[in-house]
């Protein structure tokens, strides 16, 4: 309803037709926090880093590793061979050898406070016998050790001065930095092409933004409302598919009333996912039980998502000792949508006998607490997981921050078993159980486009390597 008033809105103003721009703009609900390969894993900087920089390693279809920069053979369980198979030239001209590829993965491992670090304490040294070849040895066999090698290769002479990469990025990859004031402007090294990255917060500017052509393209981060508006503009072309990111609620299993599993459950039977898919969701959205979806080869099928119950949560809360109403803190962005999800979960949730207070910050300072440990309940989305390793980084008692991204500081001595056995039935089995998170849903996907714009579909991930292709029609 809140939307409607857009309609009247936009033929007051579209008579007023902003000036042509050369550049192809993409609006995001949310900027890039580090585009530091080493350091990134916000969903905006993983996505730009794909862009800017290019790994060893990428991962085809089915999720399987495939070599972007090398191959790579495997000598008695613990050496890995891997052989340059591109002439890459870094964007301030210095050619990519294997000296960049041992300078990159060393600085990340000695890096004390690098989120992927912790997947490389099993290197015990690495090799460049030339300019071609880089040989890893490992402590002891890791079989799933090339799907590890995805990190963004860096310049060593950079490296050696301390560059900024964060904010000043060096890459190989198809777009290079330009500018980042505001806007943070790339070009595209095959042709030229400037592609500008604007935050837009507010969803409906970002749409007033596309039907005015300040704007060329749009990705997700829209409610279901404003999807429907854009496919009724004729100047806008819309295309939707399944998602395979994972959203959920995070714990904080330090917290005393959290730590009762009867509490977990309840919360998990609080929320009618179906309701909110079926009225605030986009096409493609699914219920969730695990983070890697069903189709993945490291899916589990079997796990039913939880179903909506109130009355059994308040039995569980009651079970738990609790006193109710159960009284939790929510923390989320300022995002519109993020906020509307949130106070749909609040209403469900009361029915339940749950009472959920939220907080919604500035994605930067969101970010940072959820990254601190600072928060009860708190909201986001896995963007881009290709790998089971991802329940050992999340839920592995040996990964909680800065060694990984346990950052609801979860340990389970079974789990842990589990996961050094690379059991991932079993795994998913006993993380669907225990609840160290609560899954909610895997966002499916669109995109919004001008007329003029072709070549920019939606992938299941929400990655933006499209960006390397797009082009305006002439």
């Amino acid at each position: 309803m809140k939307y409607f008033w857009l309609i009247s809105l936009c033929c007051l103003i579209c008579a007023c037709q902003p000036a042509k721009h050369t550049d192809i703009r993409l609006a995001v609900a949310q900027m890039p926090l580090n585009l530091d390969p080493r350091y990134a894993t916000d969903a905006a900087s993983e996505r730009v880093n794909r862009l800017l920089y290019q790994p060893l390693v990428d991962f085809d279809v089915a999720s399987k590793p495939t070599p972007v920069l090398a191959s790579w053979q495997v000598a008695g369980d613990i050496e890995y061979r891997l052989m340059l198979q591109k002439n890459a030239k870094f964007h301030h001209g210095k050619p990519l050898t294997s000296a960049d590829v041992k300078a990159t993965y060393e600085s990340l491992m000695q890096l004390k406070d690098a989120p992927h670090s912790a997947d490389f304490t099993n290197v015990a040294a690495i090799e460049t016998p030339d300019e071609k070849t880089v040989i890893f040895h490992l402590k002891k066999a890791d079989k799933h050790f090339p799907s590890k090698l995805i990190i963004g290769i860096l310049p060593q002479d950079l490296i050696e001065k301390n560059h900024d990469f964060s904010h000043q990025p060096v890459g190989s990859g198809a777009l290079e930095f330009l500018n980042w004031q505001h806007d943070l402007q790339l070009k595209r090294m095959s042709d030229g092409q400037v592609i500008t990255l604007l935050e837009v917060k507010d969803p409906t500017v970002r749409v007033l933004k596309l039907q005015r052509g300040e704007v060329d393209l749009l990705q997700g981060d829209l409610p279901p409302e404003l999807v429907k508006y854009l496919q009724s503009m004729p100047e806008v072309r819309i295309q939707t598919g399944l998602g395979a990111n994972y959203s959920y609620l995070g714990l904080n299993m330090q917290d005393p009333v959290l730590k009762n599993l009867k509490v977990r459950q309840a919360l998990a039977h609080a929320i009618d996912r179906k309701a909110i898919i079926r009225k605030v969701m986009i096409e493609g959205t699914r219920e969730a039980s695990a983070i890697l979806p069903p189709e993945h080869w490291a899916g589990n099928g079997d796990l039913v998502p939880y179903d909506y119950n109130p009355q059994l949560s308040k039995k569980l809360l009651q079970e738990a000792g609790v006193q109710l109403p159960l009284k939790l803190l929510y923390k989320t962005s300022t995002d519109a949508f993020r906020v509307r999800l949130a106070t749909i979960m609040q209403a469900q949730m009361r029915q339940a006998g749950i009472e959920l207070q939220i907080k919604s910050l500035d994605w930067g300072t969101f970010f940072a607490d959820v990254k601190a440990g600072n928060f009860q309940l708190f909201g986001l989305t896995w963007v881009g997981i290709k790998t089971p390793e991802i329940y050992a980084k999340a839920f592995g008692s040996s990964y909680m921050p800065p060694a990984g991204f346990n950052r609801g500081r979860y340990a389970d001595a079974e789990l842990d078993v589990l996961l050094a056995q690379e059991d991932w039935p079993a795994v998913t089995r006993r993380i669907y159980a225990q609840l160290p998170y609560i899954p909610l849903w895997y966002e499916g996907q669109f995109t919004a486009m001008r007329r003029d714009v072709q070549g920019f579909n939606p992938k299941p991930d929400g990655n933006w390597d499209d960006l390397t292709r797009v082009n305006r029609l002439q």
